[in-house]
């Protein structure tokens, strides 16, 4: 039997390696919720918090309790805007990057 790695543990060293995936799994989780595929964005952030800030140390960034965070980066959660917009600032400002919104046309 082969020995497989959790996809978890999979995230966490490739953020740990290439701080760039990191910054790439924000870009995508912004642009899925942007693109309105919420679902898979949570999914995307909860993996990324996970990887890198956590989410106890994230809880003491947004003012928000470490379990509410959690239901709201999970499968079936829905976090407000307000919620979004904390959760995104905190990773953002934890990965010292910013955004830059450009508009493609279809």
């Amino acid at each position: 039997m082969t020995l497989t790695r959790d996809f978890k543990q999979t995230v966490v060293a490739r953020v740990e390696r290439d701080p760039d995936f990191a910054k790439a799994l924000l870009d995508e989780a912004a642009t899925l919720f942007l693109s309105g595929e919420a679902d898979t964005a949570r999914l995307i952030l909860r993996d990324l918090v996970n990887a890198t800030v956590g989410f106890e140390s994230l809880a003491e960034l947004t003012s928000k309790p470490s379990k509410s965070l959690h239901r709201m980066l999970s499968p079936k959660g829905n976090p407000s805007m307000d919620n979004l917009a904390a959760i995104f600032g905190a990773i953002r400002g934890w990965l010292n990057v910013k955004f830059d919104v450009r508009v493609v046309a279809a």
